[in-house]
């Protein structure tokens, strides 16, 4: 598979497919490279799993400090100067 394929895999798992997408997908499927299909339905799944992990995390609440040292940051930025 080359990158745009697996981008298209990536896509697909995302669920972000268009109408260019889709055709580029039947072009995989419809291949007479079996092996093609078979790794762009690997590299498909593959994606699905990891988002699904990634989905079922529990979010780790940020440390109470957080707030402080980003209002802090943004405070000590310059302000823009008008042209």
């Amino acid at each position: 598979m080359n990158e745009a394929q697996i981008d298209l895999a990536h896509t697909v798992a995302l669920g972000l497919i268009d109408d260019e997408d889709h055709h580029a997908i039947q072009t995989i499927i419809d291949n007479e490279d079996p092996t093609l299909c078979t790794d762009f339905r690997r590299e498909l799944r593959g994606t699905r799993e990891v988002l699904a992990v990634i989905g079922a995390s529990t979010p780790t609440p940020p440390p109470p400090s957080l707030r402080a040292r980003l209002l802090a940051a943004i405070e000590a930025e310059e302000p823009p100067v008008a042209s």
